[in-house]
């Protein structure tokens, strides 16, 4: 009998174990390629921006600078660009850090090939003539010296297609959030509706019966 409550005790603690915390390799994996599909990604930070704390413009601001930065080859200095441009225009911290989310392994390819044709356009060094594929193998396994001829149409090509972005963010999240604090205002008083007009009834029955 103690044998087999002794390992009764043992599969409840496995069974109610605290799950083990994920390192930092893990999280910074799970960022850039989330376990679940994409569609589900989009959707929980889509509930992320739209529950912060902070007003319409604010959140809206934010998400706008974490775009523009996600347009810059800067790789590993998106956080940081966000927070400076988010400060910078009276953004929220946090909704910049959600907003970078546009920039991710799957649109990065595309992102880095366009902004390089049109700041080479705008250079007037000529259209590139790299893949997508290409243009993310030269960024990510070159040398500073050997990528900087690539860097620097990126950075100019960023702005003109990173504008239109972040402002279309702008927008899209700015509505968004109203939209839903607006819907959130209208459940909150129809509940509040119904608990008073229960109360009345309530109140009317109990008089009725003395």
């Amino acid at each position: 009998m103690s044998e087999q409550a002794d390992d009764d005790r043992q599969g409840a603690r496995g069974l109610f174990r605290s799950r083990v915390r994920p390192g930092l390799r893990e999280r910074i994996r799970v960022a850039a390629w989330p376990r679940h599909s994409w569609s589900r990604s989009a959707r929980y930070f889509s509930k992320r921006v739209l529950r912060l704390s902070g007003s319409p413009h604010a959140i809206a601001a934010g998400v706008a600078a974490g775009t523009f930065a996600s347009f810059t080859p800067f790789i590993g200095f998106h956080f940081i660009l966000g927070f400076v441009i988010a400060f910078l225009i009276g953004g929220n911290m946090v909704a910049a850090a959600l907003g970078t989310a546009v920039g991710n392994p799957l649109t990065f390819p595309f992102i880095w090939a366009s902004t390089h044709k049109v700041g080479g356009l705008i250079l007037g060094t000529g259209a590139s003539a790299m893949e997508p594929g290409e243009l993310s193998a030269n960024l990510l396994g070159k040398s500073f010296d050997a990528i900087l001829p690539i860097v620097g149409p990126m950075v100019v090509g960023s702005v003109p297609l990173g504008v239109p972005a972040a402002v279309a963010l702008y927008v899209l999240t700015f509505q968004s959030v109203r939209g839903f604090r607006i819907l959130r205002q209208q459940r909150i008083a129809a509940r509040r509706q119904a608990r008073d007009a229960a109360m009345e009834a309530r109140a009317a029955n109990e008089v009725e019966t003395i």
